[in-house]
């Protein structure tokens, strides 16, 4: 696959992590012609407006992204079903795309990785860069052969609050935050109670764009689109990075771990070889009355 990480030659992905794979709208229409499933994210009216020829949709597919574990077997039942029904076979070649930048394009992609797939890639720069590309768009409905869907989990991709309880102030884990500077401080609360997991270091996950605050600015009118939203160059990336060991664990968190799908994908594909989604992330971490918080400039 194409990587939209700029002089990725250079780069050293890790698909050992289950999480690497981050392509442009070359890489995409060259997985197409390999007859790739393209799936959309977005909700259904947005998938209406204009999508990639072909491309899925999976009606209630926010759901997909609980990575509910083996003991919620009515909704892992639900998964399969769902998943079945729309053609996405997880034995083939998956690319997950949705607006510029969205974290959830990068939490389908790890999602499917967490029910079995393994050739999964998300395409960042999503519809605005398809269009872009010069590349056509349909607005008809598509639909692929229903398929038999057997998940596969993979739970070394996720690690569970019991887990980090337990390992708080380990040697060989690093916390990652990637929420906005209040939520990390604990000003701006959106949880139980506001703060950090004590010992986590905070890069917001907008920093991996050319410029984080091009969402600040879209919604105050200052920019007139989402440009400022592709990643970073790769050494501008890595120096990002430069602070985290790679021998170490990387525990990425955020408030319910849709955007710290992106950061981790991003360490993957810098090569970072020990990533692992904490899924439920600040939202229940914050619920467990004897897990310790942090507050404050860090």
């Amino acid at each position: 696959m194409t990587s939209s990480l700029p002089n990725a030659a250079s780069a050293t992905p890790s698909m050992t992590s289950g999480l690497a794979g981050i392509v442009d709208a070359a890489g995409v229409a060259a997985a197409m012609a390999r007859d790739a499933i393209v799936w959309d994210v977005r909700d259904g009216a947005s998938f209406a407006q204009g999508h990639i020829p072909g491309a899925v949709h999976v009606p209630g597919g926010e759901r997909l992204l609980r990575l509910p574990t083996p003991e919620e077997g009515g909704e892992l039942a639900w998964v399969a079903n769902s998943l079945g029904e729309a053609g996405l076979d997880l034995d083939r070649e998956i690319i997950a795309y949705g607006t510029r930048g969205s974290p959830f394009a990068y939490a389908g992609a790890f999602a499917l990785r967490y029910f079995g797939a393994r050739r999964v890639a998300t395409f960042h720069d999503g519809i605005e860069g398809w269009r872009e590309a010069g590349e056509a768009i349909e607005t008809t409905g598509s639909r692929r052969q229903p398929v038999t869907v057997e998940l596969r989990l993979d739970p070394a991709l996720v690690i569970s609050t019991r887990e980090v309880l337990a390992r708080l102030g380990a040697p060989d884990m690093v916390l990652l935050d990637v929420r906005t500077p209040g939520e990390f401080a604990g000003t701006d609360v959106r949880a139980a109670r506001g703060g950090r997991i004590p010992g986590a270091i905070n890069i917001p996950f907008e920093a991996n764009w050319r410029d984080p605050e091009t969402a600040v600015k879209l919604a105050r009118g200052l920019v007139a689109d989402s440009t400022g939203m592709r990643l970073k160059p790769l050494d501008e990336l890595r120096d990002l990075y430069a602070s985290l060991d790679p021998a170490k664990e990387i525990v990425v968190y955020c408030q319910s771990g849709v955007r710290a799908t992106e950061t981790a994908s991003v360490l993957a594909e810098l090569g970072f070889g020990r990533v692992r989604l904490y899924k439920r992330s600040w939202v229940e971490y914050a619920l467990q009355p004897e897990a310790p918080v942090a507050t404050g400039e860090a």
